[in-house]
């Protein structure tokens, strides 16, 4: 079993490594057509951009540009819908937006990827997943990608459940719904644990998966994920939270199955044939543990091509043999 992963993870790698200028923009392409289309049909307030023309159009330009340009469009893609619903979610939006400048683009300026899955997979409701594979693949700065994209859909998440009233309040009150969108953002404490979970989460994984231990990183996603778990559940019992138990259970499972298949075809290491070295310079005592990676050349195919020619050669051989034995 484990050799049939492992042959096919070795054609996966050879065929993305042959075909990687055609599959990094299909990649692209699909994540920003995917957001494009959840964030219309999430929100949908503006009509003129609730277009799947300009949804194609826009998603095939992020297939031949950075990441970032992703994010740019889909930032504003969301404030061009709040500000079709109301200005006083847009201020809080721009808050968000202020927020995200200042810690992401100060610590971790380069995990746009991170930054984009993180509300998609909280719409897929595995969103635990995400502290995992930032630990594992990232640097402690991920932990900064991660709670805005915790913000982000948070933000959203409070602006569409109260669409309704906030459409339908009165201009004169314009101050008093700014407030109270503001506060129910800031007071949201199902957020507030969420983003300190998955960004304790992101440090636990990325240390234990650091250590010169053997299976660092299946023991960082398992410890990770329990670890992320009793967080969630201590917060809502702590700050009447109402998480979902079942929920926060079952995608943490899901979340962990995810990251351990990431991690084999990223990273997976054998460590049966572990060995450790010592040797020394003039100046140091050096204690060196090597880990081979794990590895299974795929089998090639072999077509033999016989030729017409061959083919009468073959069988005339075959005549004159039968001939001469009669």
């Amino acid at each position: 079993m484990m050799t049939n992963l492992l042959v096919m993870r070795e054609y996966i790698k050879s065929f993305y490594s042959k075909y990687e200028e055609f599959i990094v923009p299909a990649l692209k392409f699909a994540l920003a057509l995917i957001l494009l289309i959840s964030i219309n049909s999430r929100l949908g307030y503006m009509e003129s951009i609730n277009n799947p023309a300009l949804v194609l159009v826009a998603a095939l330009l992020c297939s031949f540009l950075p990441l970032g340009m992703t994010a740019f469009l889909c930032g504003a893609f969301l404030l061009l819908h709040v500000v079709a619903l109301s200005l006083e979610c847009t201020a809080v939006l721009l808050l968000a937006y202020l927020f995200i400048l200042v810690f992401y683009f100060r610590f971790s300026p380069k995990s746009h990827l991170i930054l984009l899955l993180t509300p998609l997979f909280f719409l897929w409701k595995i969103p635990y997943v995400m502290p995992l594979a930032a630990g594992m693949f990232g640097t402690p700065a991920a932990a900064v990608a991660v709670v805005c994209g915790v913000v982000i859909y948070y933000v959203l998440a409070y602006v569409t459940g109260n669409a309704a009233a906030l459409g339908a309040a009165e201009a004169d009150s314009m101050l008093q719904r700014f407030r109270d969108v503001t506060a129910g953002v800031a007071q949201n404490r199902e957020m507030m644990i969420v983003a300190v979970a998955f960004a304790i989460t992101v440090l636990l994984v990325y240390g234990i998966r650091r250590m010169s231990i053997n299976y660092s990183r299946a023991v960082a996603v398992l410890v990770g994920t329990l670890a992320d778990i009793v967080m969630l559940l201590v917060g809502d019992l702590m700050y009447d939270a109402n998480f979902d138990i079942g929920a926060v259970i079952l995608g943490s499972v899901a979340g962990a199955a995810l990251a351990l298949l990431m991690q084999f075809f990223h990273f997976n290491l054998d460590y049966a044939r572990t060995e450790k070295v010592q040797f020394e310079d003039d100046e140091y005592y050096y204690y060196v543990k090597a880990v081979p990676k794990m590895a299974v050349a795929a089998p090639e195919k072999r077509v033999k091509r016989i030729t017409t020619q061959r083919a009468h050669q073959s069988v005339r051989r075959s005549h004159t043999r039968g001939r001469s034995g009669k």
